[in-house]
């Protein structure tokens, strides 16, 4: 696979599937867009980057939470000033704050999470669709959970957020499917030895979990002109083979 020539925008590149999908994206050539509200996590990613002779990376601190819609906007202005057009988009960035009963829910921890893991994606497609679609082709992909399907107990506002995402995702690759250019996926990353699922499962045996660079194969498939006319789709990597 080749992504040579291809400018992806990643949320949450600074943590632990992002940054495992920018390594994996940038060694195939891809020029990556890292953002994240973390800059000493961003530092981290784009050193790694460099080190293993990727492309220079361009690091964007930014807090999906907080940033204005007026802010979202000026971030589409400066990708397109600088390179033209965008040709992926991966929603990485993820916020889980625990498991928690409905009950004793606190409304802060609701709004902040469905504010990264729904209403940022949201905001980013429809900015940075303009840029999308000046490409030939282009993806766009979200991160999705497994639970997400099963309405789990306790699984709160992050439960509820990855199942409107979902249905979101199902909507916009309808919406852009006449158009033939923007493929809209989402994956299903499944249970790895990642920072988000520590959180979740403090107590789980984390050795007997794939690592997260397993997922670069299906990453870079995601992204690269492999996956040209794939749509629509949910994509649980934990049944998926290349």
């Amino acid at each position: 696979m080749s992504l040579s020539n291809q400018v992806v925008l990643i949320t949450g590149a600074g943590g632990g599937l992002g940054g495992t999908a920018a390594l994996a994206l940038a060694k195939q050539g891809a020029q990556v867009i890292l953002l994240d509200k973390s800059i000493p996590n961003l530092e981290r990613v784009y050193d790694a980057i460099v080190n293993q002779g990727g492309l220079e990376p361009v690091m964007y601190p930014f807090d999906l939470a907080g940033a204005t819609e007026q802010q979202y906007l000026q971030m589409a202005d400066a990708i397109d000033q600088r390179y033209g057009a965008l040709q992926g988009l991966l929603h990485s960035a993820a916020e889980l704050s625990a498991y928690t009963p409905i009950a004793i829910h606190k409304t802060q921890d609701w709004g902040h999470t469905l504010n990264v893991n729904l209403n940022a994606p949201f905001l980013l497609c429809r900015v940075l669709l303009p840029l999308l679609q000046k490409s030939l082709h282009a993806s766009i992909v979200f991160t999705s959970d497994s639970a997400a399907r099963k309405s789990q107990a306790y699984s709160g506002a992050f439960g509820v957020s990855k199942m409107a995402l979902e249905g979101f995702a199902k909507i916009l690759a309808e919406e852009l499917e006449a158009g033939e250019k923007i493929r809209v996926n989402t994956l299903v990353p499944g249970p790895v030895n990642s920072p988000l699922r520590k959180k979740a499962y403090p107590g789980e045996d984390k050795s007997k979990l794939p690592e997260m660079d397993s997922l670069a194969p299906i990453y870079c498939y995601l992204f690269d002109a492999a996956s040209i006319g794939v749509t629509g789709q949910i994509i649980d990597a934990q049944h998926f083979t290349l």
